[in-house]
């Protein structure tokens, strides 16, 4: 109702309007504004925070136009916006004596019943009036209908309201794109496809029905037909950038990396460079084993978000498939000070360091992931592995006891703990741990062979893990 630029219409300059309404009110004019000069006077002091005046001056309207259903419907928005609701409420009733069906009295009302919290009457009454409306009205009702389903969480609700407006409308742009988000919240991907296959086949020029169409069997993980769907819309369509999008996100799942970055490439013809699509790169050339030309994109998305730390960690992942293990150690440096609540990055630091033989600052990364995820399996693995190829075996055992406290009794911790304990000449022990770690965890004896591939040359040791094996 209320616009935001008084400063020149048809009814001449604002000035002069106030001026002869400041008249008006100080009863020095036998002249009296129109009922539009008095709505305009209204607007600009209500847009201009001044609520008395706007009530004031709406008083004074009603004077002069007493059956004014517009002057009617702007006191009633004033109260709605001071939350006034009930006197709101009583204008909204006197005003539809006089004009019982304006659409704006009727949204009105049903933010009212909102910002009360009465969901089901707000719903009701725009369920009973949505029939007395047709064409882009009858719409605009029910999209305030959806939305009312929406803050009561009748999410079936807000998808059937949608299908309700594409029936009317097949090109409405917020319905369709709303209802595409809705389809996947509620689960109802297969009826997404029915509707957007039939609507595609009405209207085979409507890109956002194609594109939703693309997102339902995306969905689904039905990537080919995904693909299929987006490129019709962007043929339609050539700048619509988030259909590049998912379908290079399709092309990802499927792992045609080649054909993802050429998506990704149009992307960034038609549209402002960012993070995301530059990280997908990254990650598509990395998939490709080219890690230098990852990182260039990796860095491209951190000139971007310098503040994500999840891109340094994907830059020192390329480093360390490269087993430049310094590089690596300052990229997850990095990620690591932006993120020091991040276990996995004090593990990577730790293996790179491990790798660099510089053992003692490795256990120090590995006890401090320990510390920030005390009941992660990983994190122990980490160090109970770190202590034994730094030698000290009876502290792995050691810490192999804390362990199973935090994280019970794993399969993975037997094998560690039998390794020890070989490595400390108890061999009846240790194979003791080792036959309990194959009892639990058979498939998992290669961690035990990894450790020490002389083990297996022991009879009593590949008797054991044969039996297993047979088993």
């Amino acid at each position: 109702m209320f616009y935001d630029d008084f400063d020149d219409d048809e009814m001449g300059p604002l000035d002069e309007t106030l001026r002869r309404y400041e008249e008006v009110k100080q009863g020095s004019s036998a002249n009296i504004l129109d009922e539009e000069e008095f709505e305009r006077v209204v607007e600009y002091y209500f847009q201009n925070n001044n609520e008395e005046q706007a009530m004031l001056a709406c008083d004074i309207a009603r004077t002069y136009y007493p059956f004014s259903a517009s002057i009617l419907l702007l006191r009633a928005e004033i109260l709605t916006q001071a939350q006034k609701y009930g006197q709101a409420l009583k204008a909204l009733d006197e005003m539809e004596q006089y004009d019982n069906h304006n659409l704006d009295a009727v949204l009105l009302r049903s933010d009212i019943l909102l910002s009360q919290f009465k969901y089901d009457q707000a719903a009701l009454f725009l369920e009973q009036r949505v029939v007395e409306y047709n064409g882009k009205d009858k719409t605009e009702l029910l999209l305030e209908l959806s939305d009312v389903y929406d803050e009561s969480e009748e999410f079936d609700a807000v998808f059937d309201t949608l299908k309700r407006v594409i029936a009317i409308d097949k090109r409405n742009e917020e319905a369709l794109q709303k209802i595409c988000f809705w389809a996947e919240f509620t689960g109802r991907l297969d009826e997404s496809v029915t509707l957007h296959t039939q609507l595609t086949d009405d209207d085979p020029y409507n890109s956002l029905g194609w594109f939703n169409l693309g997102a339902a069997f995306q969905g689904l993980k039905l990537y080919e037909k995904s693909i299929d769907a987006y490129e019709f819309c962007i043929a339609i369509d050539e700048k619509f950038e988030f259909a590049y999008r998912n379908m290079a996100d399709a092309y990802m799942r499927l792992k045609y990396y080649e054909k993802a970055l050429e998506v990704l490439e149009k992307h960034i013809e038609i549209a402002k460079p960012e993070d995301v699509i530059f990280e997908a790169m990254g990650y598509c050339w990395e998939k490709r084993k080219d890690f230098a030309k990852a990182r260039q994109y990796y860095r491209q998305a951190s000139q971007l978000s310098p503040q994500d730390d999840g891109i340094f960690y994907k830059i020192g992942e390329t480093y360390a498939r490269e087993k430049q293990w310094e590089k690596a150690v300052k990229s997850f440096s990095v990620a690591f000070h932006l993120d020091k609540e991040n276990a996995s990055y004090c593990m990577a630091i730790g293996n790179c360091l491990m790798e660099m033989d510089v053992k003692s600052e490795a256990l120090v990364c590995y006890l401090n992931a320990v510390r920030l995820k005390p009941g992660n399996k990983t994190t122990w693995v980490a160090l109970i592995k770190g202590l034994y190829i730094s030698g000290y075996f009876a502290e792995a055992i050691i810490q192999l006891e804390v362990a199973r406290e935090h994280c019970g009794d794993k399969g993975d911790f037997y094998y560690y703990h039998a390794a020890s304990l070989f490595e400390l000449g108890k061999a009846k022990e240790a194979l003791l741990q080792l036959e309990k770690g194959l009892k639990m965890s058979p498939t998992r004896s290669k961690i035990f062979t990894d450790l020490n591939a002389e083990f297996l040359l022991r009879n009593p040791v590949a008797e054991l893990i044969s039996r297993y094996k047979k088993k």
